[in-house]
């Protein structure tokens, strides 16, 4: 999988195709990581979000984490004087071994690249960064149960997939809901924000205070 032939363009075709929702989307849950000094974000691709969160959270220290360099260099272009506490890695999950324990972890339109076996196995990698209590925000394109809306939903996945599985050689074909292995791994939804008629999903997880590390 590989979107640095897409990277000089994401940007615009966001824009054009997506409009605000997407970035709505990332920044739904921004305020419950105002109390995190260590933050990873994987996935991080052509880095909107990351201008929204050095200006929450400015004395945070950032890990940004992307398989694409080209991503990375357009991430880096944009928040251009804000990047100082932040660090860029250019590694592909789930081979990446963090070397730092976290307290919020992000992971925007990122975990809807993965088909299932492997989605569990970058899940896993990312819970080993995170520190107890750690929050960690998703969002994601997602399937709403029924209806229209899932109909609609549907043909625009299949439309989205088609075309990231040519154009970059994504592994997944369809979508698949991270939400029981961030249960089977002791977190707690603390809340979930939908738009688009449940097209777009985001939530923030937080790891059970039950669950001792």
């Amino acid at each position: 999988m590989s979107f640095d032939t897409l990277a000089p363009h994401y940007r615009w075709m966001e824009a054009v195709l997506a409009g605000p929702r997407l970035q709505r989307a990332r920044t739904a849950w921004l305020d419950q990581l105002r109390d995190s000094p260590r933050i990873l974000v994987a996935g991080v691709g052509h880095g909107p979000f990351l201008p929204a969160l050095v200006r929450r959270v400015p004395h945070a220290q950032i890990t940004a984490v992307d398989s694409s360099m080209r991503m990375l260099r357009q991430s880096l272009r944009r928040v251009g004087s804000l990047q100082a506490n932040i660090t860029f890695v250019h590694a592909r999950l789930p081979e990446w071994t963090p070397t730092k324990n976290y307290d919020a972890i992000v992971t925007h339109f990122f975990l809807d690249c993965f088909p299932p076996e492997q989605l569990a196995r970058v899940i896993d990698v990312l819970d080993s960064a995170a520190m107890r209590e750690a929050r960690w925000l998703v969002s994601d394109f997602a399937l709403p149960p029924r209806g229209w809306r899932r109909t609609r939903a549907r043909a625009i996945h299949w439309l989205m997939y088609r075309f990231f599985r040519v154009a970059t050689r994504l592994p997944a074909h369809r979508w698949t809901d991270p939400s029981p292995l961030l249960q089977a791994r002791g977190y707690q939804l603390l809340g979930r924000d939908e738009s688009e008629w449940g097209l777009l999903r985001s939530d923030c997880w937080m790891r059970s205070t039950a669950d001792v590390r």
